[in-house]
Parts: structure tokens; sequence; C-alpha cells
């Protein structure tokens, strides 16, 4: 089997901790764990022709993650977030606007990347400006397996954009808040997870969606068939980026065309993991991982 390939599209940045900078972004955090778990990756995006930018790029470069289509800007500056946590790990965003990710412009050199490869993953974060917004709709026409990251950062998004993207993927991940929230706004009258998933299943023709529920794991509907993982026990240090790591988990055992449950459970694990370290992109071995899901 050829080595799977995919392409991240969205938002680099720098998160900002009361404690300092790390690097981060949902497609870039996805991007950086795919990576490491054997996916040949390539990340489009935009920073700013400044300092921040150029380490952005160095770092993906360190990752093994292809850069070519990661553009300069000269006017819009790289991205920052800053991030609050809750005594809980939780976290809070505070996004700046404009900056070089929202100004993505088509080119032929993205469109063939994303043509040629197996996966395209993307968010809804990415369209709060016109420009990347409309690049992502005339990319989503050329991508073989459309993979849709849900990440509602109010005010950030338009209900007609997500019915948009929902209609257009092939996959759909949600954390369980959100799918609620979606469900409301496509006029869901059910109140239980599993009604829900059924019910979007349903309106956007989507037959592949997971639902991620914190500490409680994971649903997985594929295929019309459901698979759970019910949770991992971990000291909660900063959630920031442990779903991202689950999704390009998840993204990769089902590329490999690895057993649904079994990659339900490692990606499970590794958000676990992620979730017990500071920041979204720490270093976990794959014997850890396997260490942490079969102790004995």
């Amino acid at each position: 089997m050829k080595q799977p390939t995919a392409v991240c599209f969205g938002e680099i940045l720098y998160d900002v901790f009361p404690d300092g900078k790390r690097i981060g972004g949902a497609p870039l955090n996805v991007a950086s764990r795919l990576s490491g778990l054997g996916i040949s990756t390539e990340m489009i995006s935009k920073v700013g022709d400044d300092e921040k930018g150029r380490k952005l790029i160095s770092f993906l470069e360190s990752k093994n993650i292809k850069t070519e289509n990661i553009a300069k800007d000269a006017e819009y500056p790289t991205g920052v977030v800053n991030v609050k946590l809750s005594e809980s790990g939780s976290a809070t965003y505070e996004i700046t606007q404009p900056v070089a990710w929202d100004k993505i412009q088509i080119s032929e050199e993205i469109k063939n990347s994303v043509q040629q490869a197996d996966a395209f993953i993307f968010g809804s974060l990415v369209c709060r400006d016109k420009v990347s917004r409309e690049t992502l709709l005339e990319l989503l026409p050329v991508a073989k397996y459309r993979i849709f990251d849900i990440n509602l950062r109010p005010p950030y998004y338009k209900k007609e954009v997500l019915i948009n993207l929902m209609n257009q993927a092939d996959f759909i991940k949600f954390n369980d808040d959100e799918l609620f929230e979606i469900a409301a706004l496509l006029g869901s009258p059910y109140n239980s997870i599993e009604q829900n998933l059924q019910f979007i299943s349903e309106k956007t023709n989507t037959k592949n969606i997971c639902i991620t529920k914190g500490p409680h794991g994971a649903l997985l509907l594929k295929d019309g068939e459901r698979f759970y993982n019910s949770g991992f026990k971990v000291k909660v240090k900063d959630t920031v980026g442990a779903g991202d790591s689950f999704l390009a988990s998840l993204v990769a055992g089902l590329l490999k065309e690895e057993e649904p449950q079994s990659t339900l459970n490692f990606a499970c694990a590794v958000g676990a993991l992620v979730a017990g370290e500071e920041g979204a992109n720490p270093e976990i071995s794959k014997e850890r991982i396997q260490k942490f899901i079969f102790p004995y």
C-alpha cells in the first residue's frame, strides 16, 4: 500500500498563553500529528512576512510537512490567538483579525495539491474572511475526500456557511457541544447525541461523522455502522489541540484502512494524552500510546 497523503487547509498561528506563546491553529495541529503518524502531509495557508511566520514554516518543515503552498503576506501579520485557561484546563480564545491566514488566495499549484491528495482537511474558522472562504469553496469540488473539522469560535461563523460546508463534506467531526448547537440550527427536535447524529447524517447526506465527548470518549458513524469509546482517565493540563490530535489519529487510521474500532480507541488515547500535556503539539511516541491503552 502506498503512503497515504493529506492536505490541511487554514489557519496557522501562535497561541499566546499567560506563560508564553506556542505554535498552533487547528489545521496545523492536525497536520503535525498526521505527519508523525506516517501520513505524507501538506499545509496550505498564509503567514505574515515576519519572524513569527518564518518560525511557523520552520516548525512545519521540522515535522516533514510540505510548505510550498504557504504564502507570505507583506500587508497582514502572522496570526495570533490569546488563550485563557479555566481551572479545569478548558480554553477560551480571543482571535486577532485581520491576519495573513484570512487572505489565502487560490492558485493552480494549490488546486493540484488538493486534487492529488487522498484527504483534504478543513475547518470552519478559516471561512470568517471572504478571501479564504472563497478559496476553500473553489477547492472543495476538486478534492477526493473532504473532511470537515467543525471548530465553532463565536462570532466567526454563519449558519448558511456551515450548512454549505457540511453538505459538501464526506466526513464531519464535531464535539458534543457543537453537535447540539448545529443540530438546533438545522431544526432538530432531538435531545440525545445519538438522535442528533442520525438527524445531521440524514439532513446533510453524510455517512461518516465523529462526535467527541471530552473525557467520555467518542462516537464514530462509518458507512452506517457505529463505533464507541467511553474515554480514558487523564489529569488534564490543557485541552488545546486535544481534539485536533484525536482527529489526525482517526484520519490516519482510516486512510491506512485499519479496523475502525481500534482506530477510534487509538484516537481517543492520543487525544487524552495531549490533554494531559501542555500545548497543542506535544511529542507522544506510539509505544507510550500503546502502553496507555494496554498497561499490561
